[in-house]
């Protein structure tokens, strides 16, 4: 289960929403499913293996073993599938918007867009996911138990009934990007009274499950191999270390990524209009640059709004059309040769703080924003680089231990 975005709106916004999932399969409860286009590679490779081990177990199946093969790949990730829709339906029950289902290279993901406001929920809505692998093995296994062994129904119920019950135990393991990551980080929020202390503790164990699955798996082979319990080559090895180091590294990157995350939404309160907006002074069109800059100083502004002869807003002075004018000349350039109109989505209110600051900033990109009052005078001027520079000094380190 993968949480983040950003919600979005309108038909371009929902484009971009929807760009990049990979192949779109449908809709489920409103939600699109999305399958990577790594799944064909993963399907490829189970169809091939699972072919090889019944080539052992059926062996007059013949070719037919990988057709048999690859409706046990697409049932194994159906079976993903599932586990996922359990995270989006309780997701959509605790009112929180899910931008996407995907399936891909190592199971899928559910892209939930907001946190949970508790706990108590957290908990609830990484726990389903596992639940419903395990209830599936469950009735995979109930499904086995009434059909004859050494038949094709009977090896297929037998693999999901196995594949389901290590997805729920690997998805339990307590480290994130885990399911039981966000278990773990859930208790440690309740008893810390701190979100941020639960993603620290769960995000850090995480690694440690990565570099524990980077050489603990070749070593459980490697064991194996040496106390006559199994038979490993050296192509056996080879595969067994890949294995080991992909599911290694998409861990360590996961939990580094919830990391990440969780330092933005701890931060992003921090960034407030109010308190980023510069102070601007009113000039008129034709005002010679020196002459606004000087009434700038004077009143300890750094921006100036141009206004017509109403005093109503209709451009802002660039501060980067400022930096290219000589001194010398600046008593001799008016303001209105150095503005950009305002442009609507220009405007932004002072009150916006957050998530709905940013996506405001996205929605119409500029250098320069009028920040005006709910009553729609004018507060200031915000700029880009102000915005960017408190939310690089919000997301150093030392935020996280605030």
């Amino acid at each position: 289960m993968k949480k983040g975005g950003q919600p979005h709106s309108g038909k371009t916004e929902q484009a971009e929403r929807e760009a990049g999932g990979g192949i779109l399969m449908g809709r489920l409860f409103g939600v699109p499913v999305y399958v990577a286009p790594s799944w064909f590679l993963v399907a490829a490779l189970i169809t091939w293996v699972f072919g090889g081990w019944l080539d052992h177990v059926l062996p007059g199946l013949g070719a037919a073993r990988y057709l048999v093969s690859f409706f046990f790949a697409v049932a194994f990730y159906a079976s993903v599938l599932v586990h996922e829709l359990a995270h989006t339906v309780v997701a959509l029950c605790f009112k929180l918007s899910v931008r996407r289902i995907q399936l891909q290279f190592f199971g899928g993901i559910s892209e939930i867009e907001r946190e949970a406001k508790s706990p108590g929920r957290e908990f609830v809505l990484a726990f389903v996911g596992p639940l419903l692998s395990l209830v599936l093995s469950g009735a995979f296994y109930l499904g086995m138990r009434n059909v004859k062994p050494g038949t094709v129904p009977g090896v297929l119920l037998t693999g999901l009934m196995i594949s389901n019950l290590i997805v729920a135990a690997f998805n339990l393991l307590p480290g994130l990007p885990l399911d039981g990551g966000r278990m773990l980080r859930a208790v440690v929020w309740k008893i810390s009274g701190k979100p941020m202390a639960g993603t620290i503790a769960a995000a850090w164990t995480g690694r440690a499950l990565a570099v524990a699955v980077l050489f603990g798996l070749p070593m459980l082979s490697y064991s194996g191999a040496i106390s006559g319990t199994a038979t490993i080559s050296g192509a056996d090895s080879l595969t067994d270390a890949l294995l080991a180091a992909i599911l290694a590294a998409i861990i360590w990157t996961g939990a580094g990524s919830s990391l990440r995350m969780a330092r933005l939404r701890e931060c992003l309160p921090e960034l407030r209009a109010r308190t980023l907006t510069r102070r601007a002074v009113p000039v008129s069109p034709d005002t010679p640059l020196a002459e606004a800059l000087r009434r700038a100083n004077e009143a300890g502004a750094c921006a100036l709004v141009v206004v017509d002869s109403g005093g109503n807003p209709t451009g802002l002075v660039r501060e980067t059309a400022i930096a290219t004018i000589p001194e010398h000349r600046r008593p001799w350039v008016a303001v209105s040769g150095l503005t950009q109109d305002l442009r609507p989505g220009m405007r932004v209110s002072v009150e916006l703080a957050g998530e709905a600051l940013l996506k405001s900033l996205r929605a119409t990109p500029a250098t320069e924003y009028l920040v005006v009052e709910p009553t729609g005078e004018i507060y200031g001027v915000l700029a880009t680089t102000d915005v960017e520079r408190a939310f690089l000094q919000a997301m150093r380190p030392r935020s996280v231990h605030r």
